[in-house]
């Protein structure tokens, strides 16, 4: 319940609104067009969540609320939010068909076929989608650029890129590097739209291919983000390889993902996440840090290492 009034505060727009200044509750009822009988109980509802200050009547942002779920600031992670709204929030009510079945409970279960055929085939479920992964990168990216030794390479290319939050991030940090963002040609347009909106164009091109089919980018680095949870273990291996071989000597890949503690106990975002890939695929799993070290291994890559990123997330890096 108190996600769902969360997430409708996010579909409405509230947090972007208050960003322009705080209101009472019925400048808010005005502007987001809410009926006047909920409109106090849900206002006070979001103050008690911590989501929401309210002085004197005067409903304002939270310093948190501000900067992650106003629309207008970069740093905006309701793209998320909103796909959790719009489509897995219903989804997760078939958990126990999920659990019985074994599979996916999504638009597949009513004959829609793969999802990611069609999320990709909707321009406006697309933006959506990419948007929020977006939301779900922007703190991994930006620990990714502070964490990771940049200093000691020229190139990248983010495998499954999306909008381009993750290499948006390395490229700020660091001025030296020239990146490339590899998805499918329908993610071309929104990819180039974000990076040009923080002056990166020059420095952010995008390749469009598919890393079942083409070969992937060459670069000093290569990173795949909450990518291989989406497939089973063959396509996970199959993905390290290609990884492998597009690198050169001494180059490295970053996986990034909720990933798994070892011993399966502690982070519950990733238990919860790899829960979301029985709901949405036909067969993905979220792993552990040291399963992911044991593939990378039969891969080849000769040097393999499980660094914490932000919140529930790690990366693992590869060394060829």
């Amino acid at each position: 319940m108190a996600s769902k009034v969360l997430l409708s505060a996010v579909e409405l727009g509230l947090f972007s609104e208050l960003a322009s200044g705080p209101l009472d509750a019925d400048a808010v009822g005005q502007r987001l067009g809410l009926h006047p009988r909920g409109l106090r109980d849900f206002l006070d509802a979001l103050v008690a969540l911590g989501m929401l200050a309210r002085n004197d009547g005067i409903y304002s942002n939270t310093p948190d609320t501000s900067f992650f779920l106003d629309r207008a600031k970069p740093a905006y992670i309701g793209g998320l939010l909103e796909m959790f709204n719009g489509r897995l929030y219903n989804f997760y009510g078939s958990l126990t068909d999920a659990l019985k079945t074994g599979q996916p409970q999504n638009e597949s279960k009513q004959g829609g076929g793969n999802i990611f055929d069609q999320l990709y085939g909707d321009p406006a479920r697309l933006r959506q989608f990419l948007g929020a992964m977006t939301g779900i990168s922007l703190g991994s990216g930006r620990a990714i650029g502070n964490k990771f030794p940049w200093k000691e390479y020229r190139t990248f290319a983010d495998v499954g890129c999306a909008q381009g939050g993750c290499p948006v991030q390395i490229a700020l940090a660091h001025p030296h590097l020239n990146g490339v963002g590899f998805d499918l040609p329908q993610v071309q347009p929104i990819f180039e739209e974000y990076a040009a909106s923080f002056g990166l164009s020059i420095r952010l091109r995008f390749q469009p291919g598919s890393f079942f089919t083409d070969p992937l980018p060459s670069a000093d680095v290569l990173v795949m983000g909450h990518i291989l949870h989406n497939w089973n273990l063959e396509i996970k291996r199959m993905l390290l390889a290609k990884a492998y071989q597009a690198l050169p000597p001494n180059g490295a890949l970053i996986v990034y993902e909720t990933i798994i503690d070892d011993d399966r106990r502690e982070n519950a975002t990733g238990l919860i996440m790899s829960l979301s890939m029985l709901i949405e695929t036909d067969a993905g799993f979220d792993f552990t840090g040291a399963e992911c070290r044991q593939w990378m291994k039969e891969a080849g890559f000769r040097e393999m290492r499980v660094e914490h990123l932000a919140g529930p997330e790690s990366m693992v890096i590869g060394i060829k």
